[in-house]
């Protein structure tokens, strides 16, 4: 029996389901291929969303198993012709870090970004018995805390992150990965560059790694994927953990993450606006000849000024199968394939804010299109016609400007007490704000500080990037600063956009119109549905 709370919900994901089968249906006649199952593995990182992608268009006929083993395993998986595809938030790196080959071998491939997110620190400390849920780390004071030389929570740097606030005394637990993982990988890429000697003498060399050490004797505990390294921490027994995972994990738990220091002097956690406010400071590689074309360099995603920027943001890669003799695909697969990831780029980045992901902005968008179109140049038989990226709904587009990213421009700045040397805020974290008014909040101190007067700048001014705040220490320094108030540095990276082709725009227009009627005519259709049913309950009394 279908309750009445619930009646709206059922259209709803009618309306949904309509929306997907009229956006594929358009983009693929009757005469092509039928589908074929499709299977690939890799990145944790990024599950969150595929799998709820793969559920959205499973009911159009296409199957797709991804199994998230880790991005490490994911590029071998995908180098062996194990899998179809792969996911990884890193390249192929040549060799290990244990001296064995990370290559695709000889099977030709196209890296294809897919979303965009931020590596939270989610952690369990319980204090009278009340869970702290507005926690405040610097970059150093998190680099020191994994790499076992920070490790009791009422240790003075934590103390002076939090604007004097001591945390009771209680030993730190830090749960890392334990296999190969593209956000271990990204974590310690951002330590060897930010925090160099803090890391290197922990590492014993420079660089990144996706198989954490951990040492002797050390309190460190190690989980195998995001979802075991989360459950480690929400457990009863995870009293005084804290590890490294993508937002979207404790989002769906319920659990804090940590507010962490960014270059203008604000703690700031991993929503869709921050996230979307670093990357444009992302370097992406955009030499077409290049097996890395569209991989990214995050330099200038660690250091950006603007005051909203989570430092740790980045982004996660489809390895998509090009090789016109690849022999593990079909006509059918590679159709599924295109599909899948249309859908995915298009429609899919909608869902990536509320599942605790940033969508991609419409310039990257544009350039996986030309990546995934690569399928029909291997097989002409594929088809990709229908596909205006223009048209997709995405909430980072902006109309009559492609090159801006919408998130980035209207994302809220920080309270006036996320600002080193006050508050800190006493809001929880981990929400996954949708709307700009959720992701402004209240601003309400928890000890001191200032309540900020809404959306815009830290009191309702322009937000001064004093460009003073040593990030790592969270100490002013000296030097001037620069203004950065609304959008200002808020491009996103240039990608070049291909011209569009005639007649992509009537997919969309159709699935427009069919959106509007069913909205129109959902409410009295349903209505109709329940009458009947209610008439037949009471017959049958």
């Amino acid at each position: 029996m279908i309750t009445s709370a619930r009646k709206p919900l059922v259209l709803s994901a009618l309306i949904g389901a309509l929306a997907v089968a009229v956006l594929l249906a358009g983009a693929r006649p009757a005469s092509a291929a039928a589908y074929a199952q499709i299977e690939g593995s890799g990145s944790t990182w990024s599950q969150g969303i595929v799998s709820q992608w793969i559920a959205k268009v499973s009911d159009n006929g296409m199957k797709i198993a991804y199994n998230g083993a880790g991005s490490s395993q994911g590029r071998k998986d995908f180098a062996n012709n194990v899998t179809d595809f792969g996911i990884t938030e890193i390249p192929y790196q040549g060799k290990d870090e244990f001296g064995n080959v990370d290559t695709a071998g000889s099977r030709e491939y196209a890296y294809m970004p897919i979303v965009a997110g931020g590596t939270a620190f989610t952690y369990q400390l319980n204090v009278a018995g009340k869970q702290v849920e507005n926690l405040r780390l610097s970059g150093d004071t998190i680099a020191k805390i994994f790499t076992n030389k920070i490790t009791n929570w009422n240790d003075p740097a934590i103390a002076k992150d939090n604007n004097g606030r001591k945390l009771p005394s209680l030993p730190i637990v830090p749960v890392v990965r334990s296999d190969g993982s593209g956000t271990t990988a990204q974590f310690t890429a951002w330590m060897d560059k930010m925090h160099s000697s803090v890391w290197r003498s922990y590492f014993g060399r420079s660089g990144l790694t996706s198989y954490y050490p951990k040492k002797p004797g050390s309190k460190m505990i190690g989980a195998s994927g995001s979802d075991q390294v989360m459950n480690s921490i929400s457990a009863k027994s995870g009293q005084g953990t804290i590890g490294y995972v993508e937002y979207s994990y404790p989002v769906n738990k319920g659990y804090p993450v940590v507010k962490m220091l960014n270059k203008a002097g604000y703690f700031v956690e991993p929503t869709q606006y921050n996230v979307a406010v670093a990357l444009t400071r992302a370097k992406i590689n955009q030499d077409k000849s290049s097996q890395n074309y569209l991989t990214s360099i995050l330099d200038g995603v660690y250091t950006a000024s603007d005051p909203r920027a989570y430092p740790l943001s980045s982004y996660s890669y489809m390895l998509l199968p090009t090789g016109k003799e690849d022999r593990r695909m079909t006509t059918a697969k590679r159709q599924t394939l295109t599909d899948f990831m249309f859908y995915s780029l298009c429609q899919g980045q909608n869902s990536a804010g509320k599942l605790g992901y940033s969508p991609l902005p419409l310039n990257l968008v544009q350039a996986g299109f030309t990546q995934l179109k690569k399928l029909s140049t291997a097989d002409p038989k594929v088809n990709f016609t229908n596909r205006d990226v223009t048209q997709c709904n995405n909430p980072t587009f902006t109309k009559g400007n492609l090159s801006k990213n919408h998130l980035a421009e209207i994302a809220p700045q920080p309270a006036k007490c996320d600002k080193v040397g006050a508050g800190p805020c006493g809001d929880a974290t981990g929400a996954a704000p949708t709307t700009v008014d959720q992701a402004s909040g209240s601003g309400k101190p928890a000890a001191g500080g200032d309540t900020p007067a809404g959306g815009g700048a830290p009191g309702g001014d322009a937000a001064v990037d004093p460009g003073t705040v040593d990030p790592e220490t969270g100490q002013p320094a000296a030097g001037g600063g620069e203004v950065a108030a609304g959008g200002v540095g808020s491009e996103a990276v240039p990608t070049e956009l291909v011209s569009s082709r005639a007649g992509d725009t009537k997919v969309f227009g159709a699935l427009a119109a069919i959106q509007l009627l069913a909205i129109v005519m959902a409410p009295g259709v349903g209505a109709v549905y329940f009458r009947r049913r209610a008439r037949k309950r009471q017959g049958a009394l």
